[in-house]
């Protein structure tokens, strides 16, 4: 399917209703690879695919960590790391610079048990190859080069074989893997897509991946804007996840009103989820008063956006709306009033003043909600990891903090236990943080959290351009 973007004047997104082809594929995002535990039908990934029998996991103590130094071998002690660093992590936790890696974003353990990881401004794709001592700095060689703002990584089956896609700026593409390498050129599954916007305030231009366990691939095509709904209206949209089969057939809008889906991952029970960035400088939404102003409505204040609208963490439904950019989701309307958990929506006082243009009372109320400003980019569930116990019966969140909160909202990765029962995510907590300098300036950032086969979280972080290395203790 060939996409042309060209402007609508109508509004809304109208959802193709095109069924998606089941196929014999199976799929990893981010997460180490499993060998096949069947021998019929498609292969396991690292991703459980069955319904998980596992009960609500008991949540660690909010702030429950400890500073420890950051180990940096020679030869790494640059740029961000030409001084001590620190961070701070669960009691008994370590944390070295496993690589240096200019840029790097997204993660990706391949069936070879090496870490690829993609450098959108190179425009390419490498692959860290872990050596006989884990602690040892991997060697580097690049997979895929010459690519257009490279982001999304994700490993599938795919008719008995080993597949990568990658997202671009301006398309999906998938790679046939063999032996740690690419074989032959591309494939395009998507392409055409939204990319830079002239006319955009606030463009989003990298693609996230994920393949759920029936190969369907999901992806993000953000917002050019911070609020501006012709987003909604162009052909093809933005601010959406679309999806499409593995040979590019059944191409269509999943989920709409996402202003920045950038994480994708796929749960336990075989769902896919989306961590969301929501907008900036917010208006006040009531008509009262707010911080001595006597009627606030519509007025950027400081003290509001602060807090103001929380992120979002949510599964991929067909047909679902998350209401950007006329209804924002708003914390203190939940119950209890400021819980992360359930959160219904405001409408917006500039797109949307008095709910006149979309009933917000009508959407789903989000299912988890990131502390406002937090700007979420990797998200990937531990369950099937060699990660212990609790965190593997969770999923950690890469935030990159934020530039229009007063103080910042620091940089970190967060954890949010996986309901079980209920087939859900809980409240986040944090779970290593110390990017951040108390005068708010930031040393590094993460953008990516992945479980290695070793047991150890690996954090890329685009700021400070490096790969870290987090264990926890044994027993």
């Amino acid at each position: 399917m060939r996409l042309v973007m060209k402007r609508r004047t109508t509004s809304g997104v109208a959802l193709v209703a095109l069924a998606i082809v089941a196929t014999a594929c199976s799929s990893a995002r981010h997460q180490a690879v499993k060998p096949p535990t069947t021998t019929t039908g498609s292969s396991a990934s690292s991703t459980s695919t069955s319904p998980s029998t596992s009960t609500t996991t008991s949540v660690p103590a909010v702030g429950a960590t400890t500073t420890v130094s950051l180990t940096v071998s020679a030869g790494q002690d640059t740029g961000a790391f030409s001084v001590p660093r620190s961070l701070n992590v669960p009691a008994g936790w370590k944390a070295q610079v496993w690589a240096l890696v200019p840029g790097a974003r997204m993660e990706a353990w391949s069936p070879d048990g090496s870490l690829l990881v993609s450098e959108p401004g190179d425009g390419r794709v490498v692959e860290l190859v872990p050596r006989s001592t884990a602690q040892a700095a991997p060697t580097e060689r690049t997979v895929v080069s010459g690519l257009t703002e490279p982001q999304g990584l994700a490993f599938a089956r795919l008719a008995g074989r080993w597949v990568l896609y990658v997202g671009q700026s301006d398309q999906i593409d998938r790679y046939d893997w063999n032996a740690g390498t690419v074989a032959g050129a591309a494939k395009v599954i998507a392409g055409n897509l939204p990319d830079q916007d002239p006319a955009g305030d606030d463009v989003h231009r990298q693609k996230d991946v994920a393949v759920a366990p029936n190969g369907t691939v999901y992806f993000n095509v953000s917002s050019s804007s911070n609020a501006n709904p012709d987003d909604r209206t162009m052909t093809p949209p933005r601010a959406v996840i679309m999806s499409a089969n593995p040979d590019g057939s059944a191409l269509h809008v999943v989920e709409t009103g996402v202003r920045n889906g950038e994480g994708l991952a796929v749960a336990p029970d075989g769902t896919v989820w989306t961590a969301v960035n929501n907008r900036d400088n917010i208006t006040y939404p009531f008509h009262g008063s707010d911080d001595g102003i006597a009627d606030a409505f519509g007025m950027v204040i400081q003290a509001y956006v602060n807090n103001h609208p929380p992120d979002e963490v949510v599964p991929v439904t067909q047909g679902r709306d998350l209401g950007w950019p006329y209804c924002n989701p708003n914390p203190d309307l939940a119950t209890p009033a400021g819980s992360e958990a359930n959160v219904p929506f405001t409408p917006d006082a500039v797109t949307n003043p008095g709910g006149t243009t979309f009933d917000c009372a009508s959407l789903a109320p989000i299912q988890v909600g990131l502390p406002a400003h937090s700007a979420p980019l990797g998200l990937d569930f531990l369950e099937g990891s060699k990660m212990p116990a609790p965190w593997s019966n969770g999923a950690v969140v890469a935030v990159h903090g934020s530039w229009d909160r007063q103080p910042p909202q620091t940089p970190s990765v967060l954890w949010m236990a996986w309901d079980g029962k209920a087939e859900s995510l809980m409240p986040a907590i944090t779970l290593v943080d110390g990017f951040q300098e108390s005068n708010g300036s930031r040393w590094g950032r993460p953008v990516d959290a992945v479980p290695g086969p070793d047991g150890s979280l690996y954090v890329s972080d685009d700021t400070a351009g490096a790969v870290y290395r987090l264990t926890p203790p044994t027993s």
